[in-house]
């Protein structure tokens, strides 16, 4: 896994404004089995799309698509940030950069 990926991937789990068990609770899911699943170094265990995207709703935390996005060469925008809006949205808009 990507060093900088899994850093964010941990940093939304460990570090957002929901505690971690909640967390795993929220998206049911062990907290043992998520905490495995954003272990870097354990190469039996990994994330999936799916729970990803549950982390980020819960979390209201898009830093792992926009890292994605970044790596792709897209910028990541929220549908309602668009309108003028400033809260968290799960649709976004996508333009590809000129990079």
């Amino acid at each position: 896994m990507n060093s900088q990926l899994a850093k964010i991937l941990r940093e939304l789990v460990l570090e957002n404004r929901i505690p971690a068990k909640a967390l795993a609770k929220e998206i049911d899911k062990p907290y043992s089995t998520l905490l495995r699943e954003i272990n870097p170094y354990d190469s039996g265990a990994k994330l999936g799309v799916e729970t990803l995207l549950q982390l980020m709703k819960c979390a209201e935390n898009v830093a792992p698509l926009e890292y994605m996005a970044e790596q792709m060469g897209y910028e990541l925008m929220p549908k309602e940030k668009s309108r003028g809006k400033e809260s968290f949205a799960p649709g976004a808009t996508y333009s590809r950069s000129t990079m």
